[in-house]
């Protein structure tokens, strides 16, 4: 029921009186149930056991050329017993930039392939998509397994030779979204794993989920972002959350620096600098065209420019609408030392590993979010140098673009960051494309209402065993229709 007239109109405004706390508990209770719901609903469905002795991920450990650390080796055992179950995984993993994900996924990937099923690699971009496939072939096709490549970009002789593999021979698909449109049959389908899960929208993840047969496959969903705990207690309460809290050793802290456009000369001789030592160095812009609107330098103008400000160092530029083959051979190039500064748009923000590369300059930094920032922070740092990534701004910069840069300039942990960018962004924006598929919070706020968040997992569940039909009267009222594209 509504406040009394006489309630302290401060409470009202802040939304802390008993009446409005009631509301919260409401709201919180209706998408805890919902995405329990779901969670126990996946339990009760088939899937293949993926049951193997483990002797092909024995092989692909002992030829690596470095070992797991302590999370990663907690994370694989966690998945493997997920694969071990009848129903189906959906496991989020989680890490930051560097924490090694790609082997644990290719160590479930070991295990699927093993117990005689397929298993699939979805990643949003091509070069994404490009940089597992090289990975995946360097530790798995010395142990004989049969890898095939499928986007959209690929000629159609070619791509009907990999979909006649993928209904057949194929033991690892990887590719994008190619991988998800109708005339593509998987023959035995059991494990996918999908990288940067975020970018992929609902009906894309529904659509993979239903390549398998008779059984859905299970799902492995990997993010480089890290998910603060309120977050991943509510938006993701329907997932198995896997966390790689530990860095692989080697890995060197990264410098930040906060330069000013007025010094780009500066950062010009420090690219000269970090070549005539022997190093590389990625520049990256926003956009690919000039937009009178932003006003901002774009990548063709940056190449234009820099090639010959930095005459007699070799200039690659990559971007998102070059074809695959250039785009490849480009990065080829980079990772191979043949191109000294390689100019790019945020297509290299994930995946891209070049030890060498130890200086990344940011151009117009302000107009960046902060998982970006992050992101593209961690294409450095990999190697036994030390690194430094230049955060280029204009100014004058709005109030939210000063706080995002403070926020990346102070802070190096990426779940931080992340707890941060929520604070500044709201649940809505980070979640990204999640959120068509998750009804947004009205009322209760994830950071001040983080007791109401326990409080109502554990009525929830309580509910979901005892009064199932008091749950499913709450949920009508609350959410109606709307449940039906949650928790995919």
């Amino acid at each position: 029921m509504p406040p009394p007239p006489e309630a302290d109109e401060a409470d009202q405004q802040t939304r802390t009186h008993p009446a409005w706390r009631r509301i919260k508990l409401d709201e919180l209770l209706a998408q805890q149930l919902s995405l329990r719901r779901a969670y126990l609903a996946r339990r009760r469905k088939g899937a293949p056991a993926l049951v193997s002795d483990g002797k092909l991920a024995e092989r692909l450990l002992a030829a690596l050329p470095f070992g797991l650390t302590g999370a990663q080796i907690r994370v694989a055992a966690e998945i493997r017993r997920d694969l071990n179950q009848t129903h189906p995984m959906q496991r989020l993993l989680q890490g930051d930039v560097g924490s090694g994900k790609t082997i644990v996924a290719a160590l479930a990937v070991c295990q699927a392939i093993e117990a005689g099923h397929q298993a699939a690699f979805m990643a949003p971009t091509e070069i994404l998509a490009g940089q597992h496939l090289l990975k995946l072939k360097t530790w798995l096709e010395p142990l004989g397994v049969k890898i095939v490549w499928l986007t959209g970009s690929l000629k159609k002789t070619a791509k009907r030779v990999s979909r006649e593999q993928v209904a057949g021979v194929a033991q690892l698909i990887v590719g994008t979204h190619a991988l998800i449109q109708e005339n593509v049959d998987f023959s035995r389908l059991g494990l996918v794993v999908v990288d940067e899960q975020h970018r992929f929208g609902v009906a894309q993840r529904l659509s993979l989920r239903r390549k398998g047969e008779a059984m859905p496959p299970h799902q492995l969903m990997m993010s480089a972002t890290p998910i603060p705990r309120t977050l991943s207690m509510t938006y993701y309460a329907d997932l198995d959350i896997s966390v790689l809290d530990e860095l692989p050793p080697g890995r060197r802290p990264i410098q930040t620096r906060l330069v000013s456009e007025q010094r780009r000369d500066e950062v010009i001789h420090r690219v000269r600098e970090a070549v005539s030592g022997g190093r590389q160095a990625y520049w990256v812009c926003p956009l690919i065209e000039e937009s009178e609107k932003l006003q901002l330098q774009t990548a063709l103008d940056t190449y234009s420019v820099l090639s010959e400000e930095l005459g007699g160092l070799r200039v690659g530029l990559v971007h998102g609408r070059l074809g695959t083959e250039e785009k490849e051979t480009t990065m080829a190039l980079f990772s191979a030392g043949e191109i000294d500064v390689l100019v790019a748009t945020t297509v290299i923000e994930v995946g891209v590993d070049v030890p060498n590369a130890t200086l990344m300059i940011i151009e117009h930094a302000e107009r960046f979010g902060l998982a970006q920032l992050h992101q593209l922070r961690g294409r450095v740092g990999r190697g036994a140098r030390d690194s430094v990534c230049v955060l280029l701004y204009q100014m004058p910069l709005s109030a939210m673009a000063r706080q995002r840069l403070k926020i990346i300039y102070e802070n190096s942990d990426g779940f931080e960051i992340a707890l941060q960018d929520l604070k500044l962004r709201g649940p809505g924006e980070f979640i990204g494309s999640r959120q068509s598929g998750v009804p947004l919070l009205r009322y209760a706020d994830l950071e001040a209402d983080a007791d109401l968040v326990e409080l109502t997992r554990t009525l929830a569940e309580k509910m979901l065993r005892e009064t199932p039909e008091r749950a499913g009267q709450h949920l009508e009222r609350w959410l109606g229709s709307r449940e039906e594209m949650l928790c995919v």
